[in-house]
């Protein structure tokens, strides 16, 4: 998942405006107290990002990609 695709799908999941105001608020403790902005700016790929916000705000797995339900592939290591 790049960057861009998980500004759209967080707006598509949370609406834009709360969607934006939790990625700027929202403290995530498996980040070390880092916001959503912070990790993404700390070079946390944004896939995880994205789990790990949807596991804090409980969406369930059926929301939480969107319209076309497809988690997208997990980065190689």
């Amino acid at each position: 998942m790049k960057e861009r695709e998980f500004w759209q799908l967080l707006e598509e999941v949370l609406g834009r405006s709360y969607g934006r105001s939790v990625a700027q608020d929202q403290v995530l403790p498996s980040f070390g107290g880092m916001t959503v902005v912070e990790a993404l700016a700390d070079g946390v790929e944004p896939r995880v990002v994205w789990n790990v916000l949807c596991d804090e705000l409980q969406i369930p797995d059926s929301q939480r990609w969107g319209k076309d339900h497809n988690a997208p592939p997990l980065p190689a290591k």
